[in-house]
């Protein structure tokens, strides 16, 4: 506990916000001294193309949303469905957590990749010993291949304009 003496010299109310600075000092140094802050979720962000994931694992929940549907709602495809929950599958964690997933950006395909880049960038936060079995898998790789841009002179980025010989 820290005490802080007031002067002879000062005012009531310049002691007061001396007593509240001090006050607010020692709650920040409990906070810091707990250590580890206990959180309620784990947090990882997946890439793929300009898709981006924002995945919250939740321990002990179960269920699947992504943009507050359920993932079978959101990905109809059975394929993209399976690219997406690929990690828990592998690592057979399927219904021990529950994940809330944030998508922007891409197409559907690319949406599913970002989904499993960061589910299992979450897996790892959550014990690191998984980090060898979803590597093995591929899934810790982040995907660099983008669109090409357009050049200028050019139809697209490398298609050029009908050559005629006259």
């Amino acid at each position: 506990m820290i005490k802080k003496t007031v002067k002879k010299n000062s005012t009531a109310g310049e002691a007061k916000k001396e007593t509240k600075k001090v006050s607010a000092v020692k709650h920040a140094s409990t906070k810091k001294e707990s250590g580890v802050s206990k959180k309620r979720y784990i947090e990882a962000v997946g890439r793929r193309k300009t898709s981006i994931a924002r995945v919250r694992l939740t321990p002990n929940e179960s269920g699947i949303k992504i943009n507050g549907k359920d993932y079978k709602d959101y990905l109809k495809m059975p394929k993209l469905q399976e690219i997406a929950i690929a990690p828990l599958t592998v690592l057979d964690l399927k219904d021990k957590h529950g994940i809330s997933i944030t998508l922007v950006g891409g197409g559907i395909a690319s949406q599913a990749g970002a989904v499993r880049h960061g589910i299992s960038r979450a897996l790892i936060k959550l014990d690191a010993e998984l980090k060898k079995r979803l590597k093995k898998y591929d899934f810790l790789t982040r995907d660099p291949r983008m669109v090409e841009r357009k050049k200028y002179g050019l139809k697209k980025a490398r298609r050029a304009p009908q050559w005629a010989k006259r």
